[in-house]
């Protein structure tokens, strides 16, 4: 569901859940590292051509949250640039 609102956002960080067993939490995150998407997926979810996931996805502004903190804001901000350069946004990573 692409729309002209969308925000593109990089995938930023991949770690597994301290809480949940099972479960990987991913992080997309705009190019300036200001916003980001988390998108929580089991690990037994990952296997599978349409489960793949991508380095970038096309998210509604209002799923979008605000990174407050700076350190985390410029980690995420390398990471998604060099998502960006390195792969197309519907690349498997």
């Amino acid at each position: 569901m692409d729309t002209s609102d969308d925000v593109r956002v990089w995938l930023a960080e991949r770690t597994y859940s301290d809480d949940e067993q099972n479960l990987i939490i991913l992080v997309y995150a705009t190019p300036d590292g200001k916003r980001y998407f988390r998108k929580e997926r089991a690990l037994t979810s990952f296997t599978g051509a349409a489960r793949e996931t991508t380095a970038a996805l096309d998210v509604s502004p209002d799923q979008l949250g605000t990174v407050e903190d700076e350190e985390t804001r410029e980690r995420y901000a390398t990471e998604a640039s060099r998502m960006m350069d390195e792969y197309a946004p519907d690349d498997g990573v």
